[in-house]
């Protein structure tokens, strides 16, 4: 392969493959092509999206957050708790959320940076001690409006009209409902991400400190305070997925959030793929998540058995991967030829 065609393959390689995958599913999936359609699809992606952001900006920094899927499932289960049981407005429900979210990036945070545990398992133990945390006020059961309570009394609280709104209502754009208020969520935190990351000066600093976290503290820059930052940002990302899956649901689902873990790893690192960044990046991670959607709503619609899901999803992450770093170093090695 020549220079100039490695580095087309490199730069524009995964968009012609999301491009000519749209145009196979709109040929040969009855329905695929519609308005309706392309919107299930950024609705099917947009609050795995949102975690993924998140995980992008701890990789930005060198880290890895692997507690972002268990963060918003506490903060789905933590809405829910106070409007049915403690009988709370939206408004208190979400504000303990976010800070719920904000604090666990917090302890993440201070965890790696302070007590030099590494990334990941700082992350995982959080993992594991949300995952027990968010079941025991229910001993393990989901939360909805007339359950039983453990002292034989009934939850009378209602998820209240105003946070459902976040989850179900729909804007009109072209025809009567279309948009959902988790797209438009998604889209926004997209672009601030990306703006944040790219063309502010704390952006550029957290990549330097990724690439070089030794230099840039040489340079006089506040690396674990970054860290810090960094960790904060994924944590109240992931409350916001949980608090719109919540509203969406209608209930406390304890396991509902099963999948946005893996789902949000692969949409972050198929993003180093897309215009050849090889690094972490808010619109390859947004690009990467719409891949993912494509696929899966395409196979779905082709009646693809749903445990093929799984794999194809593995496969295009390790087409990504190796479009990332195998091309690339074959690039790096021509030039330093």
């Amino acid at each position: 392969m020549n220079s100039s065609a490695l580095d087309f393959a490199i730069k524009y390689g995964f968009l012609v493959l999301l491009g000519g995958l749209a145009l196979f599913f709109s040929l040969y999936a009855s329905g695929f092509a519609s308005p309706r359609s392309a919107v299930f699809v950024l609705q099917s992606v947009a609050i795995t999206g949102i975690l993924a952001l998140g995980v992008t900006c701890t990789l930005v920094v060198g880290g890895f957050d692997l507690s972002i899927g268990s963060v918003a499932t506490s903060a789905l289960m933590l809405s829910a708790y106070t409007m049915v049981i403690l009988e709370q407005s939206a408004f208190v429900a979400v504000a303990l959320c976010l800070l719920m979210g904000a604090l666990v990036g917090l302890v993440n945070g201070l965890l790696i940076v302070k007590m030099r545990v590494p990334d990941l398992l700082a992350t995982l133990g959080m993992m594991f001690l949300l995952i027990g945390l968010q079941r025991i006020p229910t001993q393990g059961n989901s939360i909805a409006t007339g359950m039983s309570l453990e002292d034989g009394s009934v939850a009378e609280g209602t998820f209240s009209a105003a946070f459902l709104w976040l989850g179900r209502h729909r804007f009109d754009l072209f025809l009567d409902r279309l948009v959902p208020v988790p797209v438009v969520v998604f889209l926004l935190i997209a672009v601030l991400i990306w703006l944040f990351l790219g063309y502010t000066r704390h952006g550029r600093l957290m990549y330097a400190i990724g690439s070089n976290e030794r230099a840039a503290e040489l340079v006089g820059t506040n690396v674990h305070r970054y860290k810090v930052v960094a960790y904060m940002i994924s944590g109240m990302l992931a409350s916001v997925g949980g608090i719109l899956l919540a509203a969406r649901l209608g209930r406390g689902d304890i396991a509902s959030g099963n999948n946005l873990l893996l789902d949000s790893v692969a949409a972050a690192l198929i993003g180093f793929a897309v215009l050849g960044a090889a690094r972490p990046n808010a619109f390859g991670t947004a690009a990467g998540a719409l891949f993912v959607g494509i696929l899966l709503q395409g196979l779905t619609m082709m009646n693809a058995p749903y445990y093929m899901q799984d794999f194809v999803k593995g496969a295009v992450l390790v087409a990504a991967l190796v479009f990332t770093f195998y091309l690339s170093s074959r690039r790096g090695g021509r030039r330093t030829a």
